[in-house]
């Protein structure tokens, strides 16, 4: 699902390299990336690769060391002031103190929203995720794939056009991730929102994506783009199909020799 217009994310060069007490390390190297709007686009590669490192630049949580990048037009930095993105991390990260009605408009409260827009918001948000009627459950009344839901609200709560989620599946089991996978294509689909995915799952990549970002071990490097788009209906059981097979496949070897960069 890409659209016209300028890019949503667009990286030239871009490079980042933390220093250590053991010396440079070399997280990202001359990545070339353009997301365009209405995309799902996922980062997939080994442990280390900089997956995350990249999610975590898109959204001015790091500072690149060479190159440039572009969100929205703006720097991350201009873009993280606009908060013209949603972060949802691999933990919920909800205060337990808070009902998760609470947790879902806080963002609302810190932008200074009224009490009755707050409430308008969350409710649309909460009906969205499907947690209808818990806004007044604590976090720790609901289950895992509950609480990363309330998450996802919490990230859309305020309308962003851009959806960053960093493994927000990864530790919760097969039935309910497969569950979570079906609702987020559904909750994509419905509001054409472009998001941006890390996870260590190919199939995963496979099921949701318009395209798939295969990135080689450190330093992070793309080494291929791997398009997947499998239209807009797509049942768990697409999975089993040639198609999606062939795509997985070439993610794979993709992964395999992304290895064997010097």
């Amino acid at each position: 699902m890409s659209e016209s217009g300028a890019p949503v994310i667009a990286a030239k060069g871009l490079s980042l390299t933390f220093q250590t007490a053991d010396g440079p390390v070399h997280a990202l190297k001359d990545v070339d990336l353009t997301i365009g709007r209405g995309e799902f686009v996922s980062f997939i590669g080994p442990s280390g690769c900089g997956k995350t490192t990249l999610l975590r630049v898109i959204a001015d949580l790091e500072r690149p060391s060479g190159g440039t990048i572009a969100v929205n037009g703006l720097t991350p930095d201009e873009a993280r002031r606009a908060r013209a993105y949603g972060y949802v991390f691999q933990a919920a990260a909800l205060y337990p103190w808070r009902t998760i009605a609470g947790n879902v408009g806080l963002p609302l409260e810190i932008m200074g929203h009224g009490r009755a827009e707050r409430r308008r918001r969350v409710e649309a948000g909460l009906d969205l995720v499907g947690l209808k009627g818990f806004g007044g459950k604590f976090p720790w009344q609901l289950s895992g794939g509950m609480q990363q839901r309330a998450s996802i609200a919490r990230a859309l709560s305020f309308d962003p056009d851009l959806l960053l989620m960093d493994e927000p599946f990864g530790a919760l089991d097969e039935i309910v991730r497969d569950r979570l996978n079906e609702e987020l294509l559904k909750l994509w689909a419905k509001t054409r929102k472009t998001v941006v995915f890390v996870t260590h799952s190919i199939p995963e990549a496979v099921f949701l994506s318009t395209r798939i970002v295969v990135m080689s071990p450190r330093p992070g490097r793309i080494h291929e783009i791997v398009d997947c788009d499998l239209g807009p209906h797509r049942p768990l059981e697409i999975r089993e199909t040639p198609r999606f097979l062939d795509i997985a496949h070439r993610v794979r070897e993709g992964l395999r020799a992304g290895h064997s960069y010097d």
